[in-house]
């Protein structure tokens, strides 16, 4: 019988979480898009309501359900439903944002408990300039979090990195008890 696990996908809104799903999946993505009706209207015409679900088929059999979370604050009631039985977090962070390091430090404070009984990798996205420093300082801030320091630049459109990505983070999974190793 195939194995199937579940991974969450988290980050401020236009961080390319929805666009990850979608590259990954081997399946039509289900998304609950809406008109944006606030700030995000700015950024772009829908946003994530409440989640977006795709599947990826491993050549075993197995099965990766991915389940991406609205970017919202104000959504955040589907955050825990979403990661109820999960493997680990991909924290999508925008790179080009006014300041990464405030919304690494938001996600990983909602999402901290979590974080400790799984793993996180975080993919930076939107990084056309000053990706190495953006990434060195995401980093740096997550060693300061005592998280270990598992973020890397990366192109949600792009398959490959998109699957580094998710290797990253099961990589990070500790066998014995489900989760990250020591930091």
């Amino acid at each position: 019988m195939a194995n199937i696990y579940k991974l969450v996908f988290a980050g401020p809104v236009g961080a390319g979480k929805t666009t990850a799903i979608q590259t990954l999946s081997d399946i039509e993505v289900v998304r609950t898009e809406a008109s944006a009706s606030d700030a995000v209207k700015n950024l772009k015409p829908t946003t994530t309501v409440a989640m977006d679900y795709g599947l990826m088929k491993l050549a075993s059999g197995d099965q990766v359900r991915l389940y991406g979370t609205p970017g919202q604050k104000r959504f955040d009631f589907m955050w825990e439903i979403l990661t109820e039985n999960a493997l680990g977090l991909v924290l999508m962070i925008k790179g080009n944002a006014a300041d990464p390091v405030a919304d690494l430090r938001a996600y990983v404070s909602e999402f901290r408990d979590f974080i400790d009984r799984t793993s996180l990798v975080v993919g930076i996205t939107h990084t056309d300039s000053g990706a190495w420093q953006t990434r060195q300082i995401v980093s740096r801030e997550m060693v300061e979090l005592g998280l270990p320091p598992t973020a890397m630049d990366t192109d949600a459109r792009s398959r490959n990195h998109m699957a580094i990505l998710v290797k990253a983070l099961i990589y990070g999974i500790d066998p014995f008890n489900g989760a990250r190793g020591p930091a």
